[in-house]
């Protein structure tokens, strides 16, 4: 069987476990380095692979890495570039070596870049911070594809395992497409969903066996609690 079948088929299986009710977040797992790796998370149903490229990240990769995997994934799930305070060309030419449908912005972007790589076509996620900045309060100031929120406060920009209020993003995702980040895992992530409602969740440490190395078995269990709980309201579609 091809990887775009397994993923499809392995999608459409544990979506039956959702409650007609509810609707079906998304799935983003970050901070991948191996291929063969990214092809089980993508075949358990994830709907985005994220890349590192900030350098002092332990799960940092390559243009070369990252186009392994991008290249590598099955139609339908996307690569997406996890970037801190780099240039327009920078980012533009890790889109194009790379092949990523998406960028995460998770330093102190500018509006103006957010609108500048939207215009080029791209997906474009601009992360928030509770208890950081850029704050909750700055989303009037962008116009990205979708927001990320998590906390802040840890050594490196991301949420650095940390949990916290996740209600606290509740308000901006009734008025923005938003991912849900920062101290998920298998064992919060369905109360994390129900507290904020968002139309995606992103996971990196909580499934992990090391950093840059996923334990195969959490990225299961996580994705069958988001597919058991899902949300709310109608979600919106970012990957």
């Amino acid at each position: 069987m091809s990887g775009d079948m397994k993923a499809v088929n392995s999608q459409a299986e544990t979506s039956t476990l959702l409650p007609p009710s509810l609707s079906l977040p998304q799935v983003k797992i970050c901070g991948l380095k191996r291929v063969d790796e990214a092809l089980v998370c993508a075949g358990l149903g994830a709907n985005a692979i994220g890349c590192v490229f900030y350098p002092r990240s332990p799960r940092h990769v390559t243009d070369e890495e990252a186009r392994d995997i991008c290249k590598n994934l099955p139609h339908g799930v996307s690569g997406v570039g996890v970037l801190v305070n780099e240039s327009f060309a920078t980012i533009m030419g890790k889109v194009e070596r790379c092949g990523l449908k998406a960028v995460q912005l998770h330093g102190h972007e500018s509006p103006d870049l957010v609108e500048r790589l939207v215009r080029e076509g791209v997906t474009v996620i601009k992360a928030l911070f509770v208890n950081g900045a850029p704050a909750l309060a700055d989303a009037q100031s962008y116009r990205p594809s979708a927001f990320l929120v998590e906390c802040a406060g840890g050594p490196l920009p991301g949420g650095n395992a940390m949990a916290w209020d996740w209600s606290a993003a509740s308000g901006l995702s009734e008025k923005h497409p938003v991912i849900l980040a920062g101290g998920l895992n298998p064992g919060n992530v369905a109360d994390a969903l129900r507290a904020a409602s968002p139309d995606a969740v992103d996971v990196s440490s909580g499934v992990e066996a090391s950093p840059g190395r996923k334990d195969l078995d959490k990225v299961k269990f996580f994705l069958e609690a988001v597919f058991r709980t899902g949300c709310a309201r109608e979600t919106r579609s970012v990957f």
